[in-house]
């Protein structure tokens, strides 16, 4: 044997396995499937529509105008390894992972802190004793709905780990835990939430993960359900610790948009975090138009140091001879100085149908097919001037944003 040769080809090897351990990650190919062609070939005929037909070949790419909500919750279960995956390949520059608390104070990514019963297995499994309300079934006598309520905040991290995510949701009318917890809504899907699926994450596990993939963070401090503090873990603790987290994986401010409905967070981070504050995002809990804040309210924040505020889609847009427009609220914060991301694309069932429920409540009669998405989506972005949007399903953003040359 030639043992210069062999000696040789070793470091060649082990020099070339070395390179491949220091190449980057590639982002996943962008992907958009059907539904963005589908919902553009729901249009009206219109300028609009000939304009997002032009651009169906492509190529497309990333935009952080695309924020996956929850991954891509409507048809994964979301803030999973496979819904957040699946809001990457569709493109979206932003994905979020709503943040709460576990037993032993680990963050982890669940929409609530007491949400477990509606977002999981954990009623099939060992874990139900942890249930602070155990699950009850339907009461035909009295009609009252089937309960269960179970919580992060019971549970350690490894335990949290061990469940499998569902599809939101639970039906009302069940006797059984079994039957409780199979409660999709039909316009959504359980194909990708089988037992060997729905991959549940800690926080620090999406940001490892979100990094390989070249996105920007937009984590959401969830209120938590108990009361604080919790065996001494303070609100103030809790909102540095999302953010140390960043710091800690070396992720600089400018890749995350921290998120609270709760102005004390926002204005904890404007004191103590200026360069995360620098994109925090105010969202706005109103649940109906009278529940906006007013032009003064909205001056109020921004003279607070708040740049970003969030509202639900229906407070920025209103119906005028039947087409849709930007309503006040809308000209209100941008009168203020303020930027606008807004909430939730894609997750209101069938349009012809839901007529956009709660997130079109102040445009109803204006919605008539699963077209009038896209027409929303142009009006918040040609008019309103939004800056992002949520979506269920990010690849109807992309496609928008791509035909519009937006980044």
């Amino acid at each position: 044997m030639n043992y210069s040769h062999f000696f040789s080809a070793c470091l060649l090897f082990v020099f070339f396995q070395s390179s491949l351990a220091k190449q980057p990650v590639v982002d996943p190919s962008v992907q958009l499937g059907p539904r963005p062609f589908f919902l553009v070939s729901q249009m009206k005929d219109s300028p609009l529509k000939k304009q997002l037909q032009s651009c169906s070949n492509g190529p497309f790419k990333k935009s952080g105008f695309s924020i996956g909500h929850r991954g891509a919750a409507l048809m994964f279960p979301e803030h999973t390894r496979e819904s957040y995956e699946a809001a990457a390949r569709m493109g979206a520059g932003v994905i979020e992972c709503d943040v709460t608390f576990t037993k032993d104070k680990e963050l982890v990514c669940r929409h609530a802190q007491n949400d477990l019963h509606a977002t999981t297995n954990i009623l099939l499994t060992p874990l139900a004793a942890t249930c602070v309300k155990p699950f009850t079934p339907y009461d035909a006598a009295t009609h009252t709905p089937a309960s269960a309520e179970c919580r992060t905040s019971e549970i350690t991290l490894a335990e949290f780990k061990s469940l499998r995510a569902k599809m939101d949701g639970f039906n009302p009318k069940a006797l059984t835990p079994q039957e409780f917890v199979a409660g999709t809504p039909p316009w959504r899907t359980d194909l990708y939430a089988g037992p060997t699926s729905g991959t549940l994450m800690s926080h620090k596990e999406t940001i490892a993960l979100f990094k390989q993939w070249g996105v920007k963070m937009t984590p959401e401090l969830k209120e938590a359900t108990v009361a604080m503090p919790f065996e001494g873990f303070t609100q103030q603790q809790y909102a540095q610790k999302m953010l140390d987290e960043y710091k800690d994986m070396d992720v600089p401010a400018k890749q995350v948009f921290a998120q609270s409905f709760h102005e004390e967070d926002i204005l904890y981070w404007i004191k103590q975090e200026s360069a995360f504050a620098k994109q925090a995002v105010f969202l706005d809990a109103a649940e109906s138009v009278k529940d906006l804040p007013s032009l003064e309210t909205l001056k109020s924040y921004k003279a607070k140091g708040v740049k970003i505020v969030a509202p639900p889609i229906f407070a920025l847009l209103a119906l005028e001879n039947g087409k849709l427009v930007p309503s006040v609220y809308a000209k209100n914060v941008k009168a203020a100085g303020l930027d606008i991301i807004t909430w939730s694309l894609e997750r209101s069932g069938v349009m012809a149908v839901d007529k956009g429920g709660w997130y079109y409540q102040s445009v109803t009669d204006g919605i008539h097919n699963e077209g009038d998405i896209m027409e929303a989506l142009h009006v918040l972005h040609h008019d309103v001037g939004i800056r992002g949007i949520f979506s269920d399903w990010p690849a109807t953003v992309t496609y928008y944003a791509n035909c519009m040359g937006i980044q």
